[in-house]
């Protein structure tokens, strides 16, 4: 069992910055696959940005070129940078891991069995 803690959502104007961090009880957070998901009311939630165990990213086409997932390996922490900010970014955001071989280099945008409470994120025009 992951347990899972975001933080570093809060609001903020268009155009600017934030960085939410994801900390993870396990010490081998660099083994899983490691996602951001976003979700507003109404709507399903869905994958923002994903990391590999090998390394490789991944990013949906509106935050292509604006976010950044990284790790933190001994920090065991998960790491989205976000940056230019748009309204249209507002959202609950949550991290979440699974299982992957040590060596994959991408991973999934569904099936991850744990998950973070979340951290709001508003951007105001």
């Amino acid at each position: 069992q992951v347990q899972l803690v975001e933080s570093g959502g809060g609001s903020v104007q268009a155009g600017g910055s934030l960085t939410l961090s994801c900390s993870a009880s396990t010490s081998l957070m660099w083994r899983y696959c490691g996602a951001w998901f976003r979700q507003t009311p109404g709507k399903d939630r869905e994958v923002v940005a994903t990391i590999a165990p090998a390394g490789g990213t991944s990013y949906a086409d509106p935050v292509q070129g604006r976010f950044t997932i990284s790790r933190d390996k001994p920090e065991n922490t998960l790491v989205l940078l976000m940056t230019n900010l748009k309204p249209e970014d507002t959202a609950m955001y949550y991290c979440a891991t699974r299982s992957a071989p040590v060596s994959a280099m991408d991973c999934p945008g569904t099936d991850y069995p744990y998950w973070g409470r979340g951290t709001q994120v508003t951007v105001s025009s």
